[in-house]
């Protein structure tokens, strides 16, 4: 009867040790499958002060700097992304939304190439109130944050 009480216990802590095994493989595909789907968000002081690696995937957000909206160039749209400290230049080749304009909030996804954000994707505010939280955030963060008006 010792032995098997023995044989119990040694299958216990190897289904148990097997169980781990299986948790730390999944948590690792889980990571991998995920590494390509998180983008962080930066603000254009981030970027200046702590570039990203070359082909990282990340968003950027802040306010369309005025004046820096340059249109007709063909399909390439091109301006510059602030959050009144620095401001990053940015291209972008498709269709913007309509609600995009100088001053205004967007949010971008892309990369850095040759010091300039190349954005696959382009997001504006929804109204004349609204801007990205993000946005919002690293503005409140450099004490320049403004309420809209209700």
């Amino acid at each position: 009867m010792a032995g098997l009480k023995g044989l119990k216990k040694k299958r216990r802590i190897q289904l148990i040790a097997f169980a781990f095994v299986l948790l730390a493989g999944s948590a690792g595909l889980i990571g991998y499958a995920f590494q390509d789907g998180i983008n962080f968000f930066r603000s254009p002081s981030q970027v200046v002060s702590d570039p990203p690696r070359a082909g990282e995937v990340f968003r950027i957000g802040g306010l369309v700097e005025t004046g820096s909206l340059v249109r007709g160039q063909g399909e390439t749209v091109t301006f510059k992304v602030t959050d009144t400290n620095e401001a990053v230049p940015v291209s972008y080749t498709g269709v913007l939304p309509d609600l995009f304009e100088e001053g205004a909030g967007m949010v971008g996804t892309g990369s850095m190439q040759d010091g300039r954000f190349v954005a696959s994707e382009i997001l504006a505010k929804h109204d004349e109130s609204y801007m990205p939280k993000e946005v919002v955030d690293a503005l409140k963060a450099q004490g320049i944050y403004v309420e809209p008006a209700k």
